[in-house]
C-alpha cells in the first residue's frame, strides 16, 4: 500500500479484506454475520466483502453453522490453498524441510543428513563438492516436503533456511558457524538461488525460534524480550521493539562467544568456536560436572542429548536428595566435608535453592548439578540484562527445557540476586522442531502480506 493515498475506497476495502482475513485465521470459520460485527461493517460491506475475497480464491465456503439456516448461516474460512511457503531447518547432522499452507498448517516434512554426514568424500574430491553438496541437499529437502504436501516446487511462494550462525549481508558468508561444514562458500546462496527459483531468505536459527514464541508461544504480544537458546551451542535472539535485532553481520545474539566471570578468557573465539558462556553453561559443561559428581549418562547419545538428559533425570533425583535422613543429608554424596563440592568456574556452588532446602545441608550430586547450571546460565543471562534490560526471558533449547520449572525457578532465583531490573523468566512452549516453526512463519508473515494485499482488486 506504499505510496497509495489513505482513505481512498480501494485502500479502505483492502484495510477491511485483511482484517476479515485475519479473523478468519485466529479465529477460524465464521459466517458473514459474525464477520460484520467482529470488524464493524454493515452486513451489506460484508457480504460485499466475501464475495470479493472469494473471487479472488483467498476463502472458501466450508458449510453452515448448525440450526442457524439462511444465507447467513454459511461459514467462510481462509482457502488453505491460496500460498504455500517453506522452510528448511539445518543443523550439524540433519537438514529438515517442511511445507506450510497460507492458513499455517503444515503439509509435509522432508529429513535427510547434512553433508558432508550423509556422504562420504571421495578420493581427490575437494570442498567446491561439499558446497555444491549443501545447495543440492537443501533443494532435494524442499521437493521432497513438497511432494509430501501434495504441491509442486513451483507453488511455493516463498522459503526460508535457518541455519547456526548467520550469512554476513555484506559478504554472504555463513559466520560464527564453523562446526558446520560445507556451508561456508562464498557463492552458497548464489547456488541456492539459482536452484531453487523461488524467493529466499535466510536467518540465524534462534532468531526464527524467537519468531515461533511471538507468533505462537510464550512470547506472544512481547514487544521486548530475549530468548535463550540452549542446544548445541548457546544463542540468543534480541527482539527489541517487536523487531529482531541482527548486527551489522548477523552476529547479535551469538553469546556463546561472551565473556563471563569464571571461565578463561577466550581469545580469538570465532577460530576455536567457542567462548566463556559457552564453556561455562553449554552441554558440554554439564558433562564436565556430571563425570565430576559422579553422574552416569548415555554415552552413545550425542553431546546436548547426554547434556539434556542429565537435566532431566537430576530434576527428579533431586526431589529425593533434599529429604532429610537421620543419618544426615540423604544426598548420595561421597565428599567427606558439609560443603557442597567445588564448582571449577567460580560460580557460586549451591546458589538460587528451593526454598525449602534445609539451613547447613549439603546438596547432592543430582542437586548440585542443576544449581551449577542454574548458576552459570544466570551468569550470561545478567550480562544481556545489564545491557537490554527486556520485558521477559525466554528459555528455550533441549537442554534448558529438559529442567522444567524446577530449574527455571532455580534459574530464576539467581539471576534476581544478580541484576537490578529482575525480568520475568519463562519456559518455551513451541519445542517440536520449533526452528523449522519459526522459519515456516517467518515465510508466512511475508507471504500472506503479499497474497492478502487486495488493492489491485476490482469490487464486484
Amino acid at each position: 500500500m506504499a505510496g497509495m493515498t489513505p482513505g481512498t475506497p480501494r485502500v479502505l476495502r483492502a484495510m477491511n479484506d485483511r482484517a476479515a482475513l485475519d479473523l478468519l485465521l485466529s479465529e477460524g470459520p465464521l459466517s458473514r454475520g459474525r464477520i460484520g460485527k467482529l470488524t464493524g461493517l454493515s452486513k451489506p460491506t460484508a457480504s460485499q466483502l466475501l464475495a470479493r475475497l472469494e473471487a479472488a480464491g483467498l476463502v472458501v465456503v466450508t458449510g453452515r453453522s448448525e440450526g442457524r439456516p439462511g444465507p447467513n448461516a454459511q461459514l467462510y474460512a481462509v482457502n488453505p490453498h491460496a500460498a504455500y511457503v517453506a522452510g528448511v531447518d539445518v543443523t550439524t547432522s540433519r537438514i529438515l524441510a517442511g511445507v506450510a499452507d497460507i492458513t499455517g498448517r503444515v503439509t509435509g516434512t522432508f529429513e535427510l543428513p547434512t553433508p558432508p554426514h550423509g556422504q562420504r568424500r571421495r578420493r581427490g574430491q575437494g570442498d567446491e563438492q561439499h558446497r555444491q553438496s549443501a545447495a543440492e541437499c537443501v533443494v532435494r529437502a524442499v521437493e521432497g516436503a513438497a511432494k509430501a504436501a501434495g504441491v509442486h516446487r513451483s507453488e511455493l511462494h516463498r522459503l526460508v533456511i535457518g541455519t547456526p550462525g548467520a550469512f554476513d549481508p555484506s559478504t554472504g558468508r555463513l559466520r560464527y558457524a564453523s562446526h558446520l561444514p560445507g556451508w561456508h562458500s562464498p557463492t552458497l546462496l548464489e547456488e541456492l538461488a539459482a536452484a531453487l527459483p523461488i524467493p529466499l531468505d535466510y536467518d540465524n536459527d534462534v532468531n526464527l525460534v524467537a519468531v515461533a514464541e511471538q507468533q505462537s508461544g510464550a512470547a506472544k504480544g512481547r514487544e521486548d524480550f530475549v530468548l535463550l537458546w540452549n542446544e548445541q551451542g548457546i544463542g540468543a535472539a534480541l527482539v527489541i521493539a517487536g523487531r529482531l535485532h541482527r548486527g551489522r553481520t548477523g552476529g547479535a545474539g551469538e553469546v556463546g562467544f561472551l565473556p563471563v566471570p569464571g571461565t578463561p578468557l577466550v581469545r580469538d573465539p570465532g577460530h576455536v568456536n567457542s567462548g566463556g558462556f559457552q564453556a561455562l553453561a553449554g552441554a558440554g559443561a554439564v558433562l564436565r560436572w556430571a563425570h565430576e559428581l559422579g553422574l552416569p549418562y548415555d554415552p552413545d547419545a550425542c553431546l546436548h542429548e547426554k547434556a539434556a538428559g542429565l537435566v532431566s533425570r537430576a530434576v527428579v533425583a533431586a526431589e529425593g536428595e533434599r529429604a532429610p535422613s537421620a543419618d544426615g543429608p540423604a544426598d548420595g554424596n561421597e565428599h567427606g566435608t558439609g560443603n557442597a563440592p567445588a564448582t571449577g568456574t567460580g560460580v557460586r556452588a549451591g546458589a538460587g535453592a528451593w526454598s525449602d532446602r534445609r539451613p547447613g545441608s549439603r546438596p547432592g550430586p543430582n542437586s548440585e548439578l542443576l544449581h551449577r547450571f542454574a548458576s552459570g546460565t544466570a551468569v550470561g543471562l545478567a550480562a544481556m540484562v545489564s545491557v537490554l534490560d527486556p520485558q521477559l526471558i525466554v528459555l528455550s533449547g533441549g537442554v534448558l527445557t529438559a529442567g522444567g520449572e524446577p530449574l527455571r525457578e532455580l534459574i530464576q532465583a539467581e539471576l534476581d540476586e544478580l541484576t537490578v531490573p529482575r525480568p520475568p523468566l519463562l519456559l518455551g512452549t513451541v519445542t517440536e522442531h520449533p526452528v523449522l516453526h519459526g522459519a515456516l512463519q517467518s515465510a508466512l508473515i511475508t507471504t500472506r502480506d503479499e497474497v492478502f494485499d487486495t488493492t489491485a482488486a476490482r469490487a464486484p
